[in-house]
């Protein structure tokens, strides 16, 4: 006598399915049909990712609409220019440059030495750079570069003695 072919499976999800398990090595098929019975089924399997990918993504949404709520207060309570670029570069360019300088505020001034004077200075720099992709490209940054990172994009602003170059 043959061992079967087909099985019937009742899912943990408690639908039941008939499965072809004749790809597979005789004696492995009572142990993989155990295995499907513990699992759902494959519709009740789908509708649960799905699911998680729908609530991830409404999740994901109102995390950057919260982002960008809070650096567009921050960027007024500072005074910081509105950022050019495409509406999505702009919106991104925002919530990283409002990371980066909270960060860079906190690992200089309050955990480092620099002084309430010096870090406007650093402000004023921040300024004027109102490109977003500059802040974009920015967004990885260690805090503790900002200062170093504003002189290099200032002095890129200033012509160089070769102008043809």
């Amino acid at each position: 006598m043959a061992v079967k072919t087909i099985w019937q499976i009742t899912h943990s999800c408690g639908h039941q399915t008939d499965r072809d398990l004749s790809d597979r090595a005789a004696d492995r098929r009572a142990g993989f049909a155990a295995w499907l019975a513990r699992k759902e089924c494959t519709g009740c399997w789908r509708a649960a990712k799905e699911g998680d990918s729908q609530d991830k993504a409404a999740w994901l949404k109102a995390k950057r609409a919260e982002e960008l709520a809070e650096s567009e207060a921050w960027s007024e309570q500072y005074r910081m220019p509105p950022l050019e670029g495409t509406e999505r570069a702009i919106a991104w360019g925002g919530r990283c440059r409002h990371q980066l300088l909270a960060a860079a505020y906190t690992a200089l001034v309050v955990e480092g030495e620099t002084s309430e004077t010096e870090w406007e200075e650093i402000e004023e720099a921040a300024r004027t750079i109102t490109r977003a992709g500059w802040w974009l490209d920015q967004r990885s940054s260690e805090p503790e570069d900002l200062t170093e990172l504003l002189q290099a994009a200032t002095a890129a602003d200033r012509p160089t003695e070769n102008p043809h170059f």
